[in-house]
């Protein structure tokens, strides 16, 4: 029986032409089997797939053979055959939308010091005054989080401008930015610096890397995929796992996610099976949405 595994990996580095690096992507991932999500764009590439061991290690065999890509961070975890229903490789301005173009925020330019996870694991066992600024999406926060994090409530990566405000009290504070894999948090620590942000750190590998090295320690719950698993977790003692997403409706401990029955909304939320059978369609997120029975 095949063994299927997932990666996930970014880079920002400069690439002259998006668009043939895209269909050079696109043919060597089809040629492996692998589906998943591969964005490309001037700034870099950001991809997250699965396949079986034997096609993921031939993909990388010729992937991290480009010296452009050689030192690449891959982070790995155990796949299910069915994590992705696809193959999509597509060409975007950026890999990670933040929508600011125009204020040249470039990743290969302007970002905070990558720290290591061994660093942040000392620092929160040491005391040190510093700030964990969580760079996810709000619904992402719900099934797990670094304990006493700042996790501002953004529906979208390209929402922090909007927040900025609420962060300048950290201004002349030592700031780490987190995020599921890295992307996120690099654009987002150079977003930071250029706000006049003196002293930002970004978590090398992302959230993932800390978790593998330090299971069941500071990161509370479990972490959110973009794809059909949802949610990973890490501990390898199931007596020290802490659940802290909530059912919506009986507010009981809770790490199962739903659609919000509105067809217009595309909202996710966690809820109990049995809440949301009981539920049925009128099942909803609770912002401002409407469901038009067709009796």
């Amino acid at each position: 029986m095949n063994e299927f595994e997932i990666i996930l990996f970014y880079k920002y580095t400069h690439i002259a032409n998006p668009q043939v690096f895209a269909q050079q992507q696109r043919e060597m991932q089809q040629r492996f089997n692998l589906r998943g999500r591969t964005l490309i764009a001037s700034e870099g590439i950001n991809a997250t797939f699965e396949g079986t061991t034997e096609n993921v290690a031939a993909y990388l065999n010729l992937f991290l053979a480009d010296p452009q890509f050689s030192d690449v961070h891959i982070k790995r975890s155990v796949g299910t055959g069915s994590a992705f229903h696809k193959l999509m490789v597509k060409v975007r301005s950026e890999i990670v939308t933040l929508g600011l173009e125009s204020c040249d925020i470039d990743p290969n330019v302007l970002s905070g010091t990558k720290l290591p996870p061994e660093i942040l694991h000392e620092w929160i066992n040491s005391g040190k005054e510093f700030y964990i600024v969580d760079m996810r999406n709000a619904y992402e926060h719900l099934i797990g989080r670094f304990e006493g994090s700042i996790l501002p409530s953004m529906d979208n990566f390209r929402d922090l401008p909007q927040f900025i405000e609420s962060l300048i009290h950290l201004k002349d504070k030592t700031v780490v930015t987190v995020c599921t894999g890295g992307v996120r948090c690099e654009k987002a620590s150079g977003y930071l610096l250029s706000q006049g942000f003196s002293d930002v750190y970004q978590l090398d590998g992302g959230i993932v890397s800390y978790m593998e090295k330090y299971p069941n320690e500071n990161f509370l719950g479990k972490l959110y995929v973009f794809d059909t698993r949802m949610a990973m977790g890490f501990y390898t003692d199931d007596s020290k796992h802490q659940i802290v997403g909530q059912c919506t409706i009986c507010e009981k401990p809770c790490e199962r996610f739903t659609n919000c029955f509105d067809g217009n909304c595309h909202r996710q939320l966690i809820a109990c099976a049995e809440c949301e059978l009981v539920a049925g369609p009128s099942f909803l997120c609770k912002q401002g949405c409407k469901v038009e029975l067709v009796v």
